[in-house]
């Protein structure tokens, strides 16, 4: 093995972990979204939406 193969390998690997990790992101994002129209939804409103 080369030092380029090394070099090239070790950057495909880093590329895959981070486009994991940005699907993680999005998928848990929008279902936190889901979840919160759910919540309120049903009347539960985030305590920093406080009437004035």
């Amino acid at each position: 093995m080369s030092h380029l193969d090394y070099v090239l390998i070790s950057y495909g690997v880093s590329a895959i972990v981070i486009l994991m990790i940005v699907a993680w992101i999005a998928m848990t994002q929008r279902n936190l979204r889901a979840e919160l129209a759910r919540l309120e939804q049903q009347g539960i409103r985030r305590r920093s939406n406080k009437a004035k």
